[in-house]
C-alpha cells in the first residue's frame, strides 16, 4: 500500500467516525440509578426515552416533574419511559427525600455538573433530549416540557427517509 492509498483509507474511516450519528453513542451511554441500579440507554430499546437533566434548586425543573411523572406512569410499561439526570452536587440520601417528597418514581441518576452529555450540549436547566426506539436522539428541549408536549412529538414524529437518487 503506498502512501496515497494509506491516506485515503484513514480519510474514508474518519469521514464514517464522523457521519455517524449521536445517537450511536447515546445508546452506549451507561447509568447508575441512586438505588445502584446499573441501566443503559441500549437496554431501553423498543422504547422511546425521555432522558431529562435537571436539579433540586431548579424552579422549571420542579414544575415540571409532576408532568414528567404522569408521563412516565403513563407509558413506562408499553412505549416509553423518562430518566432523570440530577446535575448537581447532591448526597443520595437528600436527592432521595426530595424525590419522595415530590413523588418521584421514575429512575433518577446523578451525573454532578456538566454542560454536556453523550446526548448533546446541556445550555441550560431543564434540557430534555427525545431518544426513539431505535435509540437514535432526535430532539432536545431546553426549558421545561409538559406530558402533553411529549406525547406530541412522539405522535407527531416521522422517522427521515433515505432516497436513493
Amino acid at each position: 500500500m503506498n502512501m496515497s492509498e494509506f491516506v485515503k483509507s484513514r480519510l474514508s474511516v474518519l469521514l464514517l467516525l464522523l457521519a455517524m450519528p449521536l445517537a450511536l453513542l447515546a445508546v452506549d451511554m451507561p447509568l447508575t440509578d441512586i438505588n445502584g441500579n446499573k441501566m443503559n440507554l441500549n437496554s431501553y430499546r423498543g422504547k422511546w426515552v425521555v432522558v431529562n437533566y435537571w436539579a433540586t434548586w431548579c424552579p422549571p425543573c420542579i414544575v415540571e416533574m409532576p408532568e414528567l411523572q404522569s408521563f412516565h406512569d403513563e407509558h413506562v410499561d408499553t412505549d416509553a419511559l423518562v430518566i432523570g439526570i440530577n446535575t448537581e452536587l447532591i448526597g443520595k440520601q437528600q436527592l432521595r427525600d426530595f424525590l419522595e417528597d415530590y413523588f418521584i418514581t421514575y429512575p433518577v441518576v446523578i451525573s454532578g455538573p456538566t454542560q454536556k452529555s453523550e446526548l448533546g450540549l446541556i445550555p441550560g436547566l431543564p434540557t430534555t433530549f427525545m431518544v426513539t426506539p431505535e435509540g437514535e436522539v432526535v430532539a432536545r428541549q431546553v426549558g421545561p416540557v409538559t406530558r402533553d408536549m411529549i406525547e406530541q412529538f412522539i405522535q407527531n414524529w416521522q422517522p427521515k427517509q433515505i432516497t436513493s437518487q
